[in-house]
């Protein structure tokens, strides 16, 4: 296997207090979440997941950072621009040494705002309010399709996905990727110091479930900002996310949904981190 003995961090964004309520509403811790995707398309790899929200956390530093292949961002629930929270200042530091220390970087969401942030760059909460369940019609730009990281992807795609802020400003050495008409920055390369970070706003590594389960904790939020118009109909979509995770045959459920192969299909979802995993890793396994 090309990637035996590989090593990956994983730094799960989310709070102590957070991942709770998230394994309350059925939903995959997003560490776990993300070993599982690495361990899928890298064979034979180690994945260390660490909680860098939590104040008692040890974060890799000097040899023991550069040590790693590479390092993988999750999602978070916590807000990139609060910048006089710890559990965001610590990690935003972590991701700066992370760069320095040249160790490619890759991530979802949180991960996308961290890239930008940690080089210079801004977030604010997106005026359309939360994008949830899937972001329609993400189109490359000249630069994403011409990228490594959408080598094989079509231009134009859908995602899961589940977040309220966005990248407003790229720092220097960033590259705007993707977009769609909900978010202005759908997938970033930033290049800094010694370090690249590639990232997507959206979720390769989310399924039916874990939107369902998403879904779950954030209902009243979500019925509130109207994307549902009583709880019950977001009890109803939750139904049907559930079973059509069950069953993805069901192509019934895949049309009042509105989902197709960009979704369901694994392979497809997961070709950036592939495309990361042969650009990035394997040359840094090779040399």
């Amino acid at each position: 296997m090309e990637f035996e003995g590989a090593r990956f961090l994983i730094l799960d964004g989310y709070p102590k207090e957070h991942r709770g309520p998230l394994a309350e509403n059925q939903g995959t811790l997003a560490g776990e979440l993300y070993a599982k995707m690495l361990k899928a398309c890298a064979p034979g790899c180690h994945a260390d997941i660490v909680f860098p929200a939590d104040e008692d956390c040890s974060l890799p530093a000097g040899e023991a950072l550069a040590g790693y292949d590479g390092i993988v961002w999750t999602g978070s629930s916590l807000t990139i621009h609060h910048d006089q929270d710890p559990r965001v200042t610590r990690q935003i530091r972590f991701a700066q040494a992370a760069y320095e220390a040249g160790v490619p970087m890759f991530g979802s969401c949180w991960a996308a705002q961290m890239a930008v942030t940690a080089a210079g760059g801004t977030c604010a909460p997106n005026p359309r309010g939360r994008e949830f369940g899937l972001a329609r019609k993400i189109g490359l730009t000249d630069a994403g399709r011409g990228h490594p990281m959408y080598a094989g992807k079509k231009s134009v795609f859908d995602g899961f996905t589940s977040h309220e802020d966005e990248i407003t400003h790229l720092p220097e050495g960033g590259v705007l990727l993707a977009a769609n008409s909900f978010t202005s920055v759908q997938a970033v390369d930033v290049t800094w110091r010694s370090g690249s970070f590639w990232a997507v706003q959206y979720h390769p590594e989310y399924d039916l479930h874990e939107i369902a389960s998403l879904c779950r904790w954030r209902r009243e939020g979500l019925t509130a900002q109207g994307n549902f118009s009583s709880l019950e109909e977001a009890d109803l979509f939750i139904d049907k996310m559930e079973a059509l995770n069950a069953e993805p045959g069901r192509k019934d459920l895949a049309w009042q949904l509105g989902v197709d192969q960009d979704v369901l299909n694994a392979d497809i979802r997961w070709q950036e981190v592939r495309n990361w995993l042969t650009f990035k890793i394997r040359p840094r396994l090779a040399g």
